[in-house]
């Protein structure tokens, strides 16, 4: 018979380190890996142009072979969870209420109203071309509040499925390619239809979905239109918490119907950081350089995210799902862009 081995609380907490330092290691390869992506992707977007979502996604997809590799797996799925939600709560010391309050009832009722309708159409345009309604309301979000921001922020909550994350991508890849061809573009309507520069403002910030397309196409047309169109994209990005809760409740909802568990979610964390931020910022009590340091923190954490997130997908994936994804991106993009320019031609803005 054997002698009963003791152990002492040193040895139980000694053991205890050595698997927590064991966990930091495991995330550090993977997470590493993100980060220098992020840094080459910014440092060639920052240097030769380009959108650097989109250079982090592709960067990150030619090294898929990395998250079938046992060693780097646990650091990526570390930077698309809990670094993307990071990212997404920071957000929120971008805006505070009373920069929604001077841009006036009309603008705000209008981006309340097209993010609704673009929501909802998505669902519908998706079943009309035999896609998934959760990837009409993903593909819908994402184009109607921010971009690739929203798409991670709303597959967070949505269920996960075997083809989830690659409708993340796919939504991330069309919105950011759309956006870069509308900061482009817009402004180019605007002059055509000589809209003011508080019109040209609204336009631009109702209608481009990512928050940096907005800022270079808005200072593109003057100073003036700069702000005012950074404003209405924040108060885009605003329209996040609402859609989030909402897609919760949703898709909690469905559950049920299939029989699954029917308990409340709990609020996510980001969102709740999202909230708070707003509230703090609005508030005065964040000083501007630490709340351009947030914001900096926020979009680095973003493009690490897109970086793990390409790497968790593969070119072969995408090229199964076809044309009908980008025509329904593109539906919603110029619905979104008849909702907000009708508005800005014919109420008097």
């Amino acid at each position: 018979m054997k002698p009963p081995i003791f152990t002492t609380p040193e040895a139980g907490w000694s053991s205890r380190l050595i698997r927590q330092v064991g966990n930091v290691r495991d995330i550090g390869r993977g997470l590493l890996v993100c980060v220098t992506i992020a840094l080459a992707t910014t440092f060639i977007a920052d240097h030769y142009g380009g959108p650097t979502l989109l250079y982090a996604l592709l960067f990150g997809m030619s090294l898929h072979f990395l998250s079938e590799e046992g060693r780097c797996r646990e650091g990526i799925e570390f930077a698309a969870r809990t670094v993307l939600r990071l990212g997404v709560a920071l957000l929120g010391a971008r805006m505070t209420f009373e920069q929604v309050g001077e841009l006036g009832i009309v603008p705000v009722l209008t981006v309340i109203g097209s993010v609704a309708i673009v929501i909802l159409s998505g669902a519908v345009l998706a079943r009309m071309l035999g896609l998934p309604r959760d990837l009409g309301l993903l593909t819908g979000g994402s184009v109607a509040i921010c971009g690739a921001s929203a798409a991670l922020a709303l597959s967070a909550v949505m269920p996960r499925h075997e083809n989830s994350e690659r409708n993340t991508i796919l939504t991330v890849v069309g919105v950011t390619t759309l956006s870069t061809a509308a900061m482009v573009i817009y402004p180019l309507i605007a002059g055509a239809l000589e809209l003011a520069n508080v019109q040209a403002g609204i336009f631009l910030g109702g209608t481009i979905h990512d928050v940096a397309q907005v800022v270079g196409a808005g200072y593109m047309i003057s100073d003036e239109t700069g702000d005012i169109s950074t404003l209405v994209k924040l108060v885009r990005v605003a329209m996040l918490v609402p859609a989030v809760m909402i897609f919760m409740w949703l898709f909690r909802a469905s559950r049920q119907e299939g029989g699954a568990s029917g308990k409340v979610p709990r609020l996510p964390g980001f969102l709740v950081g999202f909230v708070i931020l707003v509230v703090v910022n609005s508030l005065g009590l964040i000083p501007e350089s630490v709340n351009e340091g947030m914001s900096t923190l926020s979009r680095w954490c973003l493009v690490t995210a897109i970086a793990a997130l390409g790497i968790k997908t593969s070119f072969q994936k995408l090229a199964v799902v076809g044309w009908k994804p980008v025509i329904l991106m593109v539906l919603e993009t110029v619905l979104l862009l008849a909702i907000v320019l009708g508005v800005v031609l014919f109420a008097g803005l």
